[in-house]
């Protein structure tokens, strides 16, 4: 068993929910505020999951102040800045060890982290499967910048490229369940408490 200062991180990728600027492919459907309204359901879902899952945990944030999200979200959260760059240099300066997540998957629950970080103690990656051929977690151990190098992010195969890219390191992928995040108006059919 990791001791608790090896225990990975959870990393919630996020932005403030300003209209125009969340959720954007949600904006035909929905329009700009409804767009953000559901962005703003989801983050809160994430939050209140990664609190109920009791795995430490903190905001990876842009789009307003540290201190904006702290007013929103909670005083006592943990939050840093993203930073500048692409997703992958975002992604890449993690530091390991590291569990990350979005915030647009309403299926998630604190047992799926739970059972990332506990995946973690005796596999080297662990890895969740989004429906539209992303994921929605990736965890490790040791540093991954491979895994974000040259990605083509927001298609179908990449899942299928992670894992490979995992494998190609001599890493065997732990995988977990398949569910399903937000992207378009379809995909929240059978979460209808996230509409606006």
């Amino acid at each position: 068993m990791l001791n608790p200062e090896a225990m990975p991180l959870i990393r919630i990728f996020c932005r403030w929910p300003e209209p125009g600027k969340a959720k954007t492919r949600l904006i035909p459907g929905f329009g700009a505020a409804g767009a953000a309204a559901i962005y703003t359901k989801l983050l809160a879902h994430t939050v209140e999951v990664a609190r109920a899952s009791g795995v430490p945990f903190e905001l990876r944030v842009t789009g307003a102040p540290i201190d904006q999200f702290k007013r929103g979200l909670g005083e006592d959260l943990r939050v840093v800045d993203q930073g500048g760059g692409d997703l992958t240099d975002k992604l890449a300066r993690v530091p390991a060890p590291a569990i990350l997540i979005g915030s647009d998957c309403p299926g998630l629950t604190p047992a799926v982290l739970q059972a990332a970080r506990d995946t973690l103690q005796s596999e080297d990656m662990v890895i969740g499967p989004a429906s539209d051929g992303g994921y929605y977690l990736l965890g490790y151990n040791e540093p991954a910048e491979f895994a974000f190098t040259d990605m083509a992010w927001s298609t179908q195969s990449v899942f299928a490229d992670t894992v490979s890219r995992f494998v190609k390191q001599g890493i065997r992928p732990a995988v977990l369940p398949e569910l399903s995040d937000i992207d378009t108006a379809a995909d929240l059919e059978n979460w209808p408490d996230f509409l606006p």
